[in-house]
């Protein structure tokens, strides 16, 4: 059983550090290397330090995409993907409230 210092419990699931998401990756890269195959390496790592199987083969998909080996958007991609969207929303709102002062201020000069 791992103590609350490596994780930190949050409404029930486990939440890992970056580091420890990282060096998990390591570890399931350099089994590979060492045994010449990816064949069981997710789960024999993940047993190993008692961690997910789903959420340390997610990790370990995650860095093949940001390293290039493996099809998929990068974290990098996804985060200005993120930041393009927030920003596109922000100028369709305003893009609205302008057509609806120019048709405010259009009604008011006819009239």
């Amino acid at each position: 059983m791992e103590s609350m210092d490596t994780q930190t419990r949050v409404a029930g699931s486990r939440r890992y550090s970056d580091e420890q998401k990282k060096h998990a990756v390591r570890m399931v890269f350099a089994l590979r290397d060492d045994l010449g195959t990816s064949v069981g390496t997710v789960t024999r790592v993940a047993r190993q330090l008692g961690y997910g199987e789903e959420s340390l083969r997610r990790w370990v998909a995650q860095a093949e995409a940001d390293a290039g080996p493996r099809a998929g958007v990068s974290t990098v991609e996804s985060e200005e993907l993120k930041r393009l969207r927030r920003q596109n929303r922000d100028l369709r709102r305003v893009n609205e409230i302008l057509q609806r002062a120019a048709v405010f201020f259009g009604a008011e000069l006819d009239g």
